[in-house]
């Protein structure tokens, strides 16, 4: 037999099995999560609460989607659990004409891209009331093929699927493996394991307690700062190598807090000139380089904002990306949600990079809750326990780092390739199986 064309409709009805409300008995009500997470108990009501006289009893087994947000993969098979549940008119429950389509076949199609493709399709109204019109979904024609080759489509699809689920299960503990490593190489590198021969084969340089005291000197000189408090023994978490000294990060960064705070973000008064603006959305956790812009300021907008140079690394201080980093490909302004440490003769900047990529699981715990948002102080910043090694040792850490670093990105760009293949895998299987 060869495959033929059918309507939806020629394969599915809506079934309704009606009951009414009874105002003193208890009725389970379902919701349908989006992007194909199933179908759960929203809550149990009394019929006196529900507000409607008829509504309709599903089963267990019963396939039902959500008229309103079916185009995003709202829709699922009732659990067990919800038995006799009740839905509203704004939910379809679908029988299968089992003698033209296996049920277990179609059920199979409905966790795909191929189903969503469909219910996107047949969604039409205005913006706000997009929902699945009844007349282009069960109008919309499909190849079908006969039920015993229904049956040998679905086991080559549930084996494909299931090969990569355990493939994405892999690349997804490859990852995290990726991410610990990472952050194992920042810590060896802030601790000086990295660089245990270099100092062997450098044995007698200045030792970083002379650059803080020249580093300080040179910041007093610019303007008179509050002493930040010394680091006690209880702060220091491991023994520093010879010739390191331990400070605060305030003790030696030049940090400022971006100054534009003015809403709406595209004013005309202060937007649309030729001074590049970041938003908080340009940073991200492994301190990428930011060149890129959506908006820029004019001169009245520069002049009520700050010019921070090249170079400068920018941490996020508000909101749920708090300790993302970027660093400043170009001059840039950017927000007051970000403080800018600008770069130093007297410091290797690549190193502060480094030391804050270590310290953003720190500075995400330190994070206070203010008008429903994380917030960072820039004193928190200020007050980090930093392990200073000389300057020639700082820029043979940052190139350790790089180096390692540079391995990380290659095998995570190998595994993002690997999920993307991996993920494409049913979906190429289901378009050579479907025609």
């Amino acid at each position: 037999m060869s495959w033929e064309k059918v309507k939806l409709g020629d394969l599915l009805a809506r079934k309704k099995d009606l009951v009414t409300i009874e105002n003193d008995k208890d009725y389970k009500l379902v919701t349908i999560k989006l992007y194909h997470n199933g179908v759960k108990l929203r809550e149990v009501k009394k019929g006196s609460e529900i507000g409607q006289s008829k509504m309709a009893q599903v089963s267990a087994g019963d396939f039902v989607l959500s008229g309103i947000d079916a185009r995003n993969g709202a829709f699922g098979i009732v659990p067990d659990e919800l038995e006799d549940a009740v839905i509203s008119n704004d939910f379809w429950c679908l029988d299968v004409d089992e003698e033209r389509i296996d049920k277990h076949f179609f059920y199979f199609l409905t966790t795909t891209p191929f189903f969503d493709h469909i219910c996107k399709q047949a969604s039409d109204g205005t913006t706000q009331r997009i929902r699945l019109q009844a007349q282009k979904f069960f109008n919309y024609t499909i190849e079908l093929p006969p039920i015993t080759e229904q049956i040998k489509i679905l086991k080559k699809l549930q084996s494909i699927k299931s090969s990569s689920e355990s493939l994405l299960t892999e690349l997804t503990h490859q990852q995290s493996l990726l991410t610990r490593l990472r952050q194992s190489i920042l810590q060896e590198a802030v601790q000086g394991q990295l660089t245990t021969q270099w100092r062997q084969a450098n044995p007698t340089q200045e030792p970083a307690s002379e650059l803080l005291r020249r580093i300080q000197a040179e910041k007093a000189k610019v303007k008179k700062e509050k002493q930040l408090p010394p680091v006690n023994a209880e702060e220091m978490p491991f023994e520093l190598p010879e010739g390191w000294v331990w400070c605060r990060l305030g003790d030696v960064a030049d940090m400022s807090r971006g100054r534009f705070s003015i809403r709406p973000r595209n004013d005309p008064r202060y937007f649309g000139g030729k001074y590049p603006f970041i938003q908080i959305g340009s940073l991200d956790e492994k301190g990428s380089i930011v060149t890129e812009f959506e908006q820029t300021l004019n001169e009245d907008g520069r002049k009520a904002s700050k010019m921070f140079p090249k170079g400068t690394i920018v941490i996020a201080i508000v909101g749920g990306t708090i300790a993302n980093i970027g660093v400043l490909g170009i001059d840039m302004c950017f927000t007051d949600s970000m403080v800018g440490i600008t770069p130093n003769k007297f410091y290797n900047q690549d190193f502060i990079l480094n030391f804050l990529r270590y310290k953003q699981p720190e500075i995400k715990k330190e994070a206070y809750q203010m008008a429903g948002q994380p917030n960072i102080k820039i004193p928190t910043l200020a007050n980090l326990v930093l392990p200073l090694p000389p300057l020639p040792e700082q820029a043979a850490i940052v190139a350790q780092v790089e180096r390692l670093l540079g391995l990380v990105g290659q095998l995570e760009a190998e595994a993002s390739g690997q999920r993307v293949q991996a993920e494409g895998l049913l979906q190429a299987a289901l378009r050579e199986a479907m025609g």
